[in-house]
């Protein structure tokens, strides 16, 4: 055999199967088990090297019958012996423990599973019948029912490549992150707050000091220590026990009004939207004005904007106002991927891997899902098709690259921009270098048609036209008259051998310091756009040909001439020269469908405000989350950025809803959140808080009022 497997230990073997095999299957039960878990098994994992190629049989042993399954291979030895696994060779070696027989399958890691294992013994047991095709066709009709509901559900989904694939079953619990929001509903007349509650934890630490509990405070909610002057002040206040929720409401809010908060949790933001201040890659260009959706991050967060709208605005915001400087630059969050596109490489695909990181990174950020897995193939594990990622890709096919026009912002940092003159200065530098270089090349001109004897009429006549024009690149700030007369003599039709080679008479130091001046003024021109008023942006337009970028990008006058209106489809391999079935934008089929609009224009809000939307299941329990994590160091789901089916699934999912809802309910406010978490730390009654700070966003019937309990605080971790 060959295929998937895992390897346990021979104790796993001696204290399990005793438990599973108490007694052999009857003949009828034997059957079953051959037809809906031995068959299946054999076809998958086995018959690639034992008999679905008569020529290729590996080892002799074919496994296309019972007769040749027991029969045996080229060791001669019978493989199986019905009634008795721990005699058939066919089990034994599947075991992976047997010293007489070679491990099956070969390769390590495709070992049987423990519950395979079981499969192939208890048949084995049970007398090892082998039905024909007829009748096990036969046996799977008459327990479709019964065997469809003990092996799961089935998830209904838009566009699987395979009947197979789109007719799998989960198991219940591995959809837990697709099912609605249900908030638990709690009693009105408990002392005890939620989150004590749906904790439930019975042994607590012991209780912390004020100390403690500033510094986890503090550190949690700007990422700086506490001053000693603050440490001594909260030692006061909360040596006073008749006044210690008021005193731990005063700092907490004192911390979420900080203009620490915003950095703060900044850091989490941008590590999970992949921000960097450079493009990657063997250029590596500077992102000139990421800066400023860096800054838009800190400024929501300090601001307390609304999660809901804070999504929007980075998915769609140029499509919202697109003469609103904040949410162009806002949308720098699809810019944050890595991106280049130099001669050497073919723009389709440095295209694609725009799209494919894109699409990915809105799975992951918001929901938790890495979409990527569905590129080339429908998920393997989660019921999410090939179909559905190229429907969420198609929201970004009219999405292009710019760095648009955007006024700074007076909330904007712009004290540095000082600097601009140490690059100017560099800049003057390097142009000084390519002057000198071109008057020499031009000295080497001259030389080089005297030795040649070649009469340097054409040449001449060349060089005063490039020096009246103001030579080649001009608009790059140097001339490059050289450069440009040749030019001049190629487009005429002159021989190559007529006019000097480029770069004629260079030492290797000229060659060096030309090439170093070349890549300092391209690399200063991204540099430099961080003084200039643009936002690290998209629009909506048709996707033009381009050969190379060395320049920031600029929109054209017109986004829907000179280039091609993409039109999505699902890509053979991921490969962007292998479209297949075209696809029409979409969201997670598993989550439903809404509708899109046929223009340009809007896909991407549409998309956003699914997202954003009550009605996903998914948004508001992976913020809730991931705040959770950076409150108390994990997660209710320990994988943060995989809500799958390969995460882990809620410690406490009553909690996670509870929370989810919570925030929803609370006009998507991350504050209120934050406060929420730091209240139950610290035992603070929500009474306490609505008398301090006024109604809460969206708790104006006082439906929160309760007192906590301290059962977080006993487990704050020194710091």
């Amino acid at each position: 055999m060959s295929a998937l497997g895992l390897r346990f230990h021979a104790m796993t073997l001696r204290v399990l199967f005793p438990l599973l095999i108490t007694s052999a299957l009857h003949a009828e039960d034997a059957e079953s088990l051959f037809v809906r878990r031995v068959w299946p098994l054999f076809q998958e994992k086995c018959l690639a090297c034992h008999g679905n190629d008569e020529k290729k049989i590996k080892a002799d042993y074919d496994m296309r019958t019972l007769e040749s399954a027991t029969k045996g291979g080229e060791s001669g030895s019978t493989a199986l012996v019905p009634g008795k696994p721990e005699e058939s060779p066919l089990y034994l070696a599947s075991t992976r423990q047997h010293e007489d027989w070679e491990p099956m399958p070969p390769k390590e890691a495709d070992q049987l599973k423990p519950e395979q294992l079981v499969w192939i013994k208890e048949w084995i047991a049970g007398g090892a019948p082998w039905p024909d095709e007829a009748k096990r066709n036969s046996i799977a009709k008459a327990s479709a029912d019964k065997w469809s509901a003990e092996d799961g559900i089935t998830v209904k989904v838009k566009g699987a490549l395979t009947p197979e694939w789109a007719n799998r079953r989960y198991k219940p619990e591995a959809l837990w992150a697709y099912q609605p929001v249900k908030k638990p509903v709690l009693s009105a007349q408990s002392s005890v707050h939620p989150v004590d509650a749906l904790l439930a934890v019975k042994n607590p630490a012991s209780e912390a000091d004020a100390r403690t509990l500033i510094r986890r405070a503090t550190f949690d909610l700007t990422g700086l220590p506490p001053t000693p002057e603050e440490v001594a002040a909260f030692e006061s206040d909360w040596s006073d026990v008749s006044d210690r929720s008021d005193a731990w409401l005063r700092l907490i809010n004192r911390l979420l009004d900080s203009p620490h908060y915003g950095e703060r949790m900044a850091r989490h933001w941008l590590d999970v939207v992949r921000y960097a201040d450079s493009s990657g890659f063997a250029n590596d260009y500077e992102r000139g004005n990421a800066w400023r959706y860096r800054d838009y991050v800190v400024r929501s967060f300090n601001a307390d904007k609304p999660f809901d709208q804070f999504i929007v605005e980075q998915i769609a915001g140029d499509e919202m106002q697109p003469n609103d400087p904040e949410k162009l630059i806002a949308t720098g969050f699809l810019r944050m991927g890595p991106w280049e596109l130099t001669g050497m490489e073919v723009a389709k695909v440095a295209r694609q891997r725009f799209l494919d990181d894109v699409t990915n990174s809105v799975g992951e950020t918001f929901l938790a899902h890495s979409l990527q897995c569905a590129r080339c193939h429908d998920h393997k594990f989660d019921p999410v098709p090939t179909h559905d990622y190229y429907s969420i890709q198609a929201c970004f096919a009219t999405t292009q690259l710019t760095e648009r026009e955007a006024p700074f912002l007076k909330s904007e940092n712009t004290s540095g921009f000082e600097e601009k003159k140490y690059l100017e200065a560099r800049r003057a530098e390097h142009l000084a270098v390519l002057k000198t270089l071109d008057e020499k090349l031009l000295q080497n001109a001259s030389k080089w048609f005297a030795e040649k004897k070649i009469d340097p009429a054409k040449w001449n006549a060349a060089v005063a036209q490039a020096k009246k024009s103001g030579g080649k690149n001009a608009k790059k700030g140097f001339s490059d008259i050289f450069g440009a007369a040749r030019q001049i003599l190629t487009k005429q039709g002159v021989p190559e051998d007529q006019y000097p080679p480029k770069l004629v008479g260079f030492e290797p130091q000229d060659f060096g310091n030309e090439r170093v001046a070349r890549k300092g003024l391209e690399r200063l021109k991204w540099e430099m756009e961080r003084y200039e008023p643009y936002a690290f942006s998209v629009y909506n337009g048709v996707t033009i040909p381009m050969v190379n970028v060395y320049q920031p990008l600029r929109m054209p006058g017109d986004p829907m001439k000179n280039g091609e209106l993409e039109q999505t489809a699902i890509l053979g391999g991921g490969d962007p020269f292998s479209p297949t079935t075209k696809v029409k934008p979409g969201v997670l089929s598993v989550l439903g469908s809404i509708e899109f609009p046929e223009a340009v224009e809007g896909r991407r809000s549409a998309l956003a405000k699914w997202i954003a939307s009550k009605d996903n299941p998914l948004t508001a329990r992976v913020l809730a989350n991931r705040l959770w994590e950076a409150v108390f160091g994990l997660g209710l789901v320990r994988t943060t950025e995989e809500f799958g089916s390969q995460g882990e699934p809620p410690t406490h999912p009553e909690l996670l809803d509870w929370l989810a809802g919570w925030f929803m309910d609370h006009g998507w406010d991350v504050k209120a959140l934050h406060r929420l978490y730091h209240e139950a730390l610290g035992g603070i009654s929500q009474v306490k808080q609505r008398r301090n700070r006024g109604p809460v966003r969206g708790d104006s019937d006082g439906r929160l009022s309760g007192q906590h309990g301290r059962l977080l605080n006993k487990r704050a971790r020194r710091i």
